[in-house]
């Protein structure tokens, strides 16, 4: 049996790229096709570049660092991979990867990390963000993104089995695709990599890339106007800058910090802070491996990733955090005040025990039982 494994891009490690390492070890005979790779990459994920196929993009100007550049020819350079051989496509998808051409003795397992976020529930605030509103790039990126979404959807029927990284985008790629999911399976989590600390410090902990949808900023405000509490803040990105302005003296902004940094102060923290709305997100949980409660945004992926209970909710000895329902300052604050007043209802052991839930090995397991079945299941 002859398998392919495709992936948008391995150019940068986040968290799609830890499950197809994942992927690319359990079969260690299957080919790679990727859009576009570089070498640091690939050694960092310990991938033999033998097994790589790139397109043609890898060939263009600065297509290893812009390679967002080229999002108008993501379509066509996907479809230009010749899978015919193999008898099972696995793509790892949250763009273009799972639009690869497959035929009817192909069985296509998707395992989604989400339809194309900036051509479907992002559009606006990707135009917005990018100042395409107006003029005429903004009237050619809405063309091309119009392209994309119709692209997008045709190419859903290539795709056997969805596997989704949560029920958020199992509802997802129903209201996207009109196509059942076979089984939500959630992403691995190297739990092990973060140690139980029982023993809190009075500080709360911030930690993300510092992009806009993060919301590190309103993370700040809150603080800010909350003189009495502390706040550390770890991470860097192009809203540095902006979100240092924004601190007061109650708030340190420490920028990158190396892993061992970062983990002493997910140990140390009375609680992390979450104000994102993400697919799945996977830093609540690796605070929660440190016995850590996450007070987060209840939309989203953390609804799952977080057992939590908002205001007005009576807390358990169950729950790992407590959630917000708004992205505003007063919303957070009253959160924070509601996670104060239940402070010693929260266990660091019951808190570890539900990250273990999430542990990278009953991903393993999962993943291979269930691309079985479904191989099984569509032999042709």
């Amino acid at each position: 049996m002859k398998i392919a494994i495709v992936h948008e891009w391995l150019t940068v490690i986040a968290g799609s790229e830890s499950c197809f390492k994942e992927f690319a070890q359990i079969y260690p005979e299957a080919d790679i096709f990727v859009l576009v790779s570089d070498e640091k990459s690939l050694v960092k994920l310990n991938i033999d570049p033998s097994r790589v196929t790139n397109s043609f993009i890898q060939k263009l100007p600065k297509s290893k660092t812009k390679w967002k550049n080229y999002l108008p020819l993501f379509p066509f350079a996907i479809e230009q991979f010749d899978l015919s051989e193999y008898d099972v496509i696995i793509s790892s998808s949250h763009a273009v990867a799972k639009g690869v051409i497959t035929n009817a003795l192909q069985t296509h397992i998707c395992y989604i990390y989400s339809p194309i976020r900036y051509a479907w529930d992002l559009y606006h605030q990707y135009l917005d963000e990018s100042n395409l509103k107006k003029g005429l790039k903004g009237f050619l990126a809405k063309s091309v993104l119009h392209y994309i979404r119709k692209w997008d959807r045709t190419t859903s029927n290539n795709v056997d089995e969805f596997i989704p990284i949560s029920k958020y985008i199992e509802k997802r790629v129903w209201r996207t695709y009109r196509r059942k999911s076979y089984k939500v399976i959630y992403p691995p989590v190297a739990v092990e990599d973060f140690t139980l600390k029982i023993e809190k410090e009075d500080f709360y902990l911030a930690a993300s890339r510092l992009v806009p949808y993060k919301k590190i900023d309103l993370i700040v405000e809150a603080f800010a106007q909350t003189p009495e509490k502390k706040l550390i803040v770890i991470g860097d990105g192009p809203d540095l800058d902006k979100i240092k302005e924004k601190a007061k003296d109650n708030i340190s902004i420490l920028g990158y910090q190396s892993f061992d940094v970062l983990k002493d102060h997910m140990q140390r923290a009375k609680a992390f802070i979450f104000a994102a709305e993400e697919d799945f997100g996977i830093i609540p949980i690796e605070a929660q491996a440190c016995g850590t409660p996450v007070i987060a945004y209840g939309k989203g992926g953390s609804l799952e990733t977080v057992k939590g209970k908002f205001k007005g909710q009576s807390i358990d000895e169950e729950d790992t955090g407590v959630y917000f329902d708004k992205q505003s300052v007063p919303a957070l604050i009253e959160a924070i005040s509601h996670f104060e007043d239940n402070y010693v209802k929260f266990n660091p052991l019951n808190i570890r025990k539900f990250a273990l839930t999430f542990d990278k090995k009953i991903f393993i397991q999962d993943i291979k039982k269930t691309f079985a079945e479904i191989i099984e299941k569509h032999k042709k």
